[in-house]
């Protein structure tokens, strides 16, 4: 028995929502990826399965052959039904989530859970619209996810307690370890991580020290694995800044995004994924 859902959907096949996938498959899971179009679907599955074959280099012990077959992808939602459990990984923005989370619900039977990965929308806010709130939960998952081994289970004014020892019980079935937050704006993670990250930004505009040099004082002093601003140049520099932009708009001008980060992200410097943020990747 492997813990987990015997079948688990997964609606956004990004950077995210592939990790979350391959979390699944991994762990046993029959796991159907819902993307926009043929294009999209087919770059998911890419994503995933280059995801298992890491994993095999790490050491998993597991046929490849198997782990590919237990993966699926569509274009329409329509493919969740009969699913435990879906998860919605798109881009953060509410009414583009609250849409896919209403598509994803209609085609669930009533006993089936709804998760959404948001890392700084407000559970309730988007539990708002669905039929089943009791049956919603968020599991926000931190990027990159098979390295990562924090999962934050954010439990809406609604939530099913049977929901919540059922998410727990995932998270740990996937090796990893769950977090247990009340619903508000940015969680315990995101909360904290950005405000540190905002800050480092702020020095770095400021001139107050090298982006190095600001990473170097928290890894080296606080033990951090990966200093602020190198870790917003994983996460994303486009993400962080709507994330920023959310936690301003609920928690107030402290989460303000700086003005360096709004010139990076406009001049298209978001991280890794483009090649370039804070530092250059070749």
């Amino acid at each position: 028995m492997s813990g987990v859902p015997a079948r688990v959907g997964v609606l956004g096949g990004g950077r995210m929502g592939a990790g979350i996938a391959h979390a699944f498959v991994v762990a046993g899971a029959h796991v159907t990826v819902v993307e926009r179009d043929d294009e999209a679907a087919a770059a998911a599955a890419e994503r995933v399965a280059s995801a298992i074959d890491g994993s095999l280099q790490r050491g998993l012990e597991a046929d490849r052959a198997t782990l590919v077959a237990a993966l699926a992808t569509a274009t329409d939602a329509a493919a969740f039904a009969g699913c435990d459990l879906v998860i919605e990984a798109v881009p953060e923005d509410p009414a583009l989530k609250a849409e896919a989370l209403a598509r994803a619900e209609a085609v669930l039977d009533a006993s089936a859970v709804l998760a959404t990965n948001t890392s700084s929308i407000g559970v309730g806010s988007l539990a708002a619209a669905l039929a089943r709130p009791a049956r919603f939960v968020g599991l926000h998952f931190f990027n990159p996810v098979p390295a990562s081994r924090l999962v934050e289970v954010v439990v809406g004014d609604a939530t099913d307690p049977e929901v919540v020892a059922a998410a727990q019980g995932w998270v740990e079935a996937l090796g990893k370890a769950a977090v247990t937050v009340r619903d508000s704006p940015g969680f315990a993670s995101s909360r904290l991580g950005v405000m540190l990250g905002l800050e480092a930004i702020r020095m770095l505009e400021e001139g107050v020290a090298s982006a190095a040099d600001i990473d170097a004082a928290m890894e080296l002093g606080y033990r951090h694995p990966m200093g602020p601003l190198r870790t917003t140049d994983v996460v994303g520099l486009d993400v962080r800044l709507g994330i920023a932009e959310q936690l301003e708009r609920e928690l107030g001008p402290r989460f303000a995004p700086p003005a360096l980060l709004r010139r990076l992200v406009a001049e298209g410097r978001l991280g890794r994924k483009s090649g370039a943020g804070f530092y250059d990747y070749d």
